[in-house]
């Protein structure tokens, strides 16, 4: 039996704007056993891509196999770094795709991740669009606009794509650069809590979104206009300040995010209202730090009701934040009385 050498699929050579492009069409099997998904990993911070959802792909795979089905191409990337492939010219704007049979996965799912994942069986002919030998982060910049508007792509995947491709992110975007300190440092309560929309060792273990995280910050800044007199760094270091200060304070409703709303949501971003709060009211906010949100803190936090079947049940939107941070506010208001504590 005569083995296959090497795979060589006819395609149209041109440009996608300013793009060098190939468009062809080959077996499902053969563009599968090829290509890969490049998914953020979380834990190494490599790869950018949505984390993959089988029951999509099961999902396609049942429709295209049905009579009358079609699919937009696909979109791919040849990685220019991997070998084991080249392009041959022919004629007239046409070309030859050549790949090793021994070649690994050289070609990068730009935007087919679910619609090839279940297919690596099927000999179904596909139409393709293929760049050439792309960048990681331009090809990261392509998969960013093809998605930004995407049902169900995650806003917070969205946000590490800005963060990987800013040129200034602390001057650009610095809600994301804080909201990402506290992702990234191991100091803070937050890190690798944020789900970032890709695939984690630590996934069961995450509380809040990055995106829910920078929007929170953002309110923050605004209420604050702390950036007219700190820096972003400042910024990020008095953010993280405060929540080192929520976990110090509120233990039990810190580690227990399935029964409190503390670090879900409504309540990051009613807490980040209250640390706007605590902020304007320093007199020296030259020496903010997490001695001092701890002492506003212990003074109102634990008479908070915060569990999930509590005061603050079902508040969500714009309008429940608005009722969350109200209801933090009134509390604080409120006269607290010592308690007598007995030393034996």
């Amino acid at each position: 039996m005569q083995m296959i050498e090497h795979h060589t699929i006819p395609c149209s050579k041109g440009s996608s704007v300013d793009r060098l492009v190939l468009l062809g069409f080959a077996p499902a099997r053969l563009l599968h056993a090829f290509s890969f998904a490049d998914v953020l990993n979380e834990d190494t911070g490599a790869g950018y891509q949505r984390r993959f959802n089988s029951q999509h792909s099961q999902d396609f795979r049942r429709y295209i196999r049905q009579a009358g089905a079609s699919t937009i191409p696909l979109t791919l990337n040849l990685r220019p770094q991997e070998p084991g492939w080249r392009v041959d010219d022919v004629q007239d704007g046409t070309a030859r795709l050549v790949i090793e049979a021994s070649a690994g996965k050289i070609m990068a799912q730009v935007d087919c991740q679910h619609r090839l994942g279940h297919l690596g069986d099927l000999d179904i002919m596909l139409p393709f669009m293929c760049y050439v030998g792309l960048s990681l982060n331009e090809e990261m910049e392509v998969f960013s606009t093809i998605n930004s508007k995407a049902k169900g792509l995650s806003t917070s995947l969205l946000d590490f794509h800005d963060a990987h491709l800013a040129g200034d992110l602390a001057k650009d975007r610095p809600e994301l650069f804080a909201a990402l300190h506290l992702n990234n440092d191991p100091e803070s309560p937050w890190c690798r809590q944020l789900d970032l929309g890709g695939d984690s060792t630590s996934g069961m273990a995450r509380r809040a979104s990055l995106r829910t995280m920078q929007k929170a910050i953002k309110r923050f800044l605004s209420a604050t206009r702390i950036l007219k007199t700190r820096s972003p760094d400042a910024v990020a270091q008095i953010v993280m300040a405060f929540w080192k200060a929520v976990a110090e304070v509120l233990p039990e409703q810190w580690n227990a995010p399935r029964k409190h709303i503390l670090n879900k949501g409504v309540g990051v971003y009613a807490m980040m209202d209250v640390a706007a709060d605590l902020y304007t009211e320093a007199d020296d906010k030259a020496r903010l730090d997490k001695g001092y949100f701890v002492n506003k803190l212990a003074d109102f936090a634990h008479e908070v009701d915060w569990t999930t079947n509590g005061r603050l049940k079902g508040l969500g939107g714009e309008g429940g934040v608005r009722e969350a941070t109200a209801y933090i506010r009134d509390i604080r208001k409120r006269p607290h009385h010592l308690k007598v504590v007995s030393n034996g």
